[in-house]
Formats: structure tokens, sequence, C-alpha cells
């Protein structure tokens, strides 16, 4: 890809590149990075210019452009096996392979391998399986991330008592949407050949729902004020006090593990970007209990410094008796990995044979694969960083230690 991205440049081209990996920011000529943070932390150019300009910069993703995951030093021992006979599916070529329960396995292998043949066409579907595949999640302009109101209508604040009534009222509309906008707080105008309009609803001023439910509150907030909390706000709102909302925290928290943490509740799921989607829905797919977590590359659209925070999440579920199976590309999960199972050895019907099964560090020591000999590449790359960042920090202190201060 990177390739192909190069000679489009020297035919005279302009390419431009929307990416998180290392590996095709290394090869631009120019970087312009976002930030400094996520939804309304970022939106402002934080950086442009060089690949080494964007390294000394400091900004996030600068000082996160040289991370690299080390290979575990020791891995989990499974509990089981959950056992594959005569896989046949799409380009797999009767493969018979056992997958280690109680443990985090990686499936990976170049694209078009036979990965997703493998592990959503072979895995037998059964109580307690979870699966997050790549499907979109479909959703409209008044559908959102977070649709925590419901639990916030099931305790309105300050209801009279002659009033019992009237609350299950409220419940009902809270669940309903505004008339003039469908809940959605905008109205939008098709223009036909031109691209449409959003403008503000004027009979809710964009809060989305009637006066009448506005005045019922719930820790001192109204329905308009919750779904505008981020993630991270609206985690702790209902963790305690007045709003404390056990089932509304538990979910909240899941979105903040996956790194959803700056969404707005009331966000429409139109706006989320595909990265995004995929992340709630496995946010969404946490709150299910199940024994087995199956998940289909869900480093899709992290930022370098979020892919260390999914790992930690990654490993919360294994050590929670959890059997976790994903699917990917990146070679930190890989090198994370407690066993890996390498299809291959190229795509379509090149493919749909296992090449590889064992720990990342026999992979990588026996660079059998085309899987293998990038891992090692990667692993050396991280080996050499903290090398020569501990040969930066041993020559700063020699010299401090030899270099009296001036008086």
């Amino acid at each position: 890809m990177n390739d192909l991205l190069l000679r489009l440049r020297d035919k005279g081209n302009t390419v431009l590149v929307v990416e998180h990996k290392p590996e095709v920011v290394a090869i631009a000529d120019h970087v312009v990075d976002l930030g400094p943070g996520a939804g309304t932390a970022g939106g402002t150019v934080c950086f442009e210019g060089t690949v080494a300009g964007l390294r000394a910069s400091g900004t996030l993703t600068g000082r996160h452009l040289d991370d690299r995951a080390a290979l575990k030093k020791t891995v989990r021992e499974p509990t089981g096996a959950l056992e594959i006979r005569g896989a046949t599916t799409h380009n797999l070529r009767n493969v018979d392979v056992d997958i280690p329960l109680g443990v985090l396995t990686v499936v990976t292998g170049v694209a078009g391998s036979g990965k997703s043949s493998l592990v959503h066409g072979s895995i037998p579907a059964r109580e307690g399986v979870v699966s997050v595949d790549q499907a979109p999640i479909r959703g409209s302009a008044a559908q959102q991330p977070g649709d925590v109101h419901r639990s916030a209508g099931a305790h309105p604040q300050g209801v009279r008592q002659g009033q019992r009534r009237e609350a299950g009222a409220v419940q009902r509309e809270l669940r309903g949407r505004r008339p003039s906008c469908n809940g959605a707080g905008v109205v939008y105008t098709d223009l036909a050949m031109m691209a449409g309009v959003a403008t503000t609803c004027e009979e809710c001023e964009g809060k989305r729902f009637d006066a009448s439910v506005l005045e019922y509150h719930l820790g001192g907030r109204d329905i308009s004020e919750v779904l505008a909390m981020p993630v991270t706000e609206a985690e702790e709102f209902f963790g305690g006090g007045e709003a404390r909302t056990p089932a509304a925290h538990r979910i909240l928290r899941n979105m903040a593990d996956v790194g959803l943490g700056y969404l707005t509740l009331g966000q429409p799921l139109t706006t989320l970007s595909g990265g995004e989607r995929q992340r709630l829905k496995l946010a969404t797919h946490m709150a299910e209990k199940g024994g087995v977590y199956v998940l289909d590359e869900p480093t899709t659209g992290l930022h370098l410094a979020d892919v260390e925070q999914l790992l930690g999440l990654l490993d919360r579920l294994v050590d929670a008796g959890k059997s976790v199976i994903v699917i990917e590309h990146h070679q930190a999960v890989m090198a994370h990995a407690d066993w890996i199972i390498d299809l291959g050895p190229g795509a379509g019907h090149d493919g749909g044979r296992v090449v590889f099964e064992g720990t990342p560090a026999d992979l990588v020591a026996a660079r059998s694969t085309v899987t293998a000999e990038h891992l090692a590449e990667y692993v050396a790359r991280e080996a050499h960083t903290s090398l020569q960042c501990a040969s930066s920090h041993s020559s700063s202190t020699a010299k401090s230690a030899s270099v009296r201060p001036y008086r």
C-alpha cells in the first residue's frame, strides 16, 4: 500500500491520507496532526511539517509515533480448547485447528487468507459466544450512542406525591421524540442537487424535548443537559449521588474503556466514524454475559495512544475468566497475544491453511511466514527504540554527574 501511495505521488498526483498507522505516517512528505484530544478537546491543528518534526513536536501523536509493544515474557495457560474440524467455508481447505480457551488468541494472516471464514464461519454459534463483527451499526440522526435517558426517566426528581401517574407519562415521553424534529434537535432540509442543510429546531431550541419533560430533573440536570454530557462526565454522574444508576454506569464505563470517553450521550450515530461505530458495538456487547468474545479487528480507527488502552481491556476480559479471540493485523495486538493462529500462506486460493500455531515468541523465532517476518521486524524496532532510550538516559545521567553546576 505504501508503494502504491508513493507511485501515485511520483506520477504528479497530490495524495491526502487519513491514517493512524506509523508505517504510513513515516513515508509522508508533510504531516498535519489534529487534536490535542478528541471530541470537544480536539478540532485544532497541533502540528504541521515533516515526520521528524512531528516526533520532536511533543503532541500526542508525536509522543506515541515510535510506540512498540514488546513480546510477553510469560503467556497464560489455556483452560480448554474450541475444536474446529474440517472447516471449508469459502477458501478454507479442510482446516483442523484447536482454539485455546481462557487466553487471548489472535487469528492473523494476510488479507483474504481466510481469517474471518475460520472464526465467523466455523466457530459454532452457541450460548455464551459474543461475536462483534465488522457489520456496520445502522442508525438515524435521532439515535445516540448512550441511550441512558431512559434510565434517567425512570427516576424523575422533584415529582410531588400527587404526580405519580404523571411520572409514568413522562417516562413514555422521554422514550419518544419531539415531533417537530423527531428528537434530533435539528431540522434537515433537502436542497435537491445541493448539499442538505441542518438548522436548529425552533420549537425545542435544540433540546429535543418538550418543556413539560424538561421540568423533571435527575441529580439536578434535565434530560437535555444529560445528553450533552461527554461519556467520561456521565460515567461519574451516574456512578453516585442522586443520579446513581448502576446499569447506565456500567455501559458508560465500557464506552470509556474502548476509547469513546469523548463522545456526548446525545451525539447522533450518523456523525460517528466507522472506527467509532465499531468500538461502540464492542462496548455494547461487553455488557452481555458471554464466556467467549470474538472480536474482528478492534483496532480499526484507534489512535496509537489508544491501542495500549485496548490491550488493557482485552487483558481484563481474559483475567475475568473470558476467552478472547481476536482477528487482527496490528502487530501490537499480535505481540500481546498468548497464542497466535496464522493463516495463509497467501490470499484467496493461495490461502485457507493454518501455517502456524503457537506463542508470539515462537512465531518470531521461526520466521516461517509473512506474518512472522513482519512481527520480527516490529519487535526488533521496539528493542532498538528501548536501547536508544536507555542509552540516551545513561548518557544524560553520566553528563549530569560529571558537570558541576555553575555558582
